[in-house]
């Protein structure tokens, strides 16, 4: 697109450019981050941008669509294929209500999951979540849902799951990896998860074993052995979905477990604590 980039290995990145240009580009990986970066650079660019590869999630055709109601013609989105038309000098007002995030719906029925426990969760997107929905019904789970309403209610035990892959949308997202690695600690038999998106996505897993979590780590490959209970501790949130999986495995734990570092937590979650509490949790932050 014509811009000059430094990066001086010093941990930032230097970029310039008098003016973007169209272009076509061939990701070699379908990535979110990248697909939504491009798309927004490619409004103000000269000519037409063409993204070949692109990401499929939800988030990335909510994009699309806000960009439409601001002026920007933009097609393709939720397809491998996204053509953005550049060169507009002015964009107008929009008013555009953002997606519910499908990531926090999980998490929440991945709660459910673990405990056992009864959860109605509403103003989710059922669709957006499929895979999730499969593997939690395989595991046990039984979940009803009704137009933007899901309902799950918990096992009295989980039973494990053979093999989980993450992958891209619509596969199942690596975004839920943790949480359901937290989940299948407790669950009868033996579990395997494969991280296939991204590479040192098992931090949570030592914390894991601090509460008497049974989990071999093989590369990218998780093997779980279910145990009966898992034991409070104190543990460290090392990334954002790895502190959200060490709360939920707190929820199903004998005794007190204490989650530190949680500002890696409330990157990606609106007072979990005070919602979890709300649903009979026994939780609290200590500042």
């Amino acid at each position: 697109m014509g811009a000059k980039i430094n990066d001086a290995h010093r941990g930032f990145i230097h970029c310039e450019s008098d003016r973007l240009k169209g272009c076509d580009i061939q990701l070699d990986y379908p990535s979110v981050g990248a697909t939504e970066n491009i798309m927004l650079a490619s409004v103000f660019a000269d000519g037409e941008t063409i993204i070949r590869n692109a990401a499929k999630e939800p988030e990335i055709v909510d994009l699309q669509n806000y960009l439409q109601a601001t002026g920007v013609r933009v097609t393709g989105a939720g397809t491998s294929i996204i053509r953005i038309a550049g060169g507009e000098s002015k964009l107008r007002n929009a008013e555009h209500t953002i997606i519910t995030d499908r990531i926090v719906a999980g998490t929440y029925m991945a709660a459910a999951g673990i405990t056992g426990g009864n959860l109605l969760l509403k103003n989710v997107i059922p669709e957006n979540l499929s895979s999730v929905i499969s593997v939690l019904r395989e595991s046990g789970c039984r979940i009803r849902v009704k137009g933007s309403m899901v309902h799950v209610a918990g096992p009295a035990r989980l039973r494990s799951v053979d093999i989980v892959r993450t992958l891209p949308y619509p596969g199942f997202p690596t975004d839920m990896q943790a949480q359901l690695v937290a989940m299948l600690t407790i669950a009868r038999g033996t579990s395997i998860v494969v991280e296939t998106v991204f590479e040192n996505r098992y931090k949570h897993v030592d914390e894991l074993l601090r509460m008497g979590a049974n989990i071999k780590l093989e590369g990218r490959i998780a093997v779980i052995k279910g145990v009966r209970k898992l034991v409070g501790a104190n543990v460290l949130a090392r990334d954002l979905r790895g502190g959200a999986a060490l709360v939920l495995a707190g929820l199903a734990a004998e005794g007190e477990t204490v989650v530190s570092d949680i500002r890696h937590i409330d990157r990606g979650y609106e007072r979990i604590e005070e919602k979890l509490r709300q649903v009979g949790a026994t939780i609290k932050r200590v500042e």
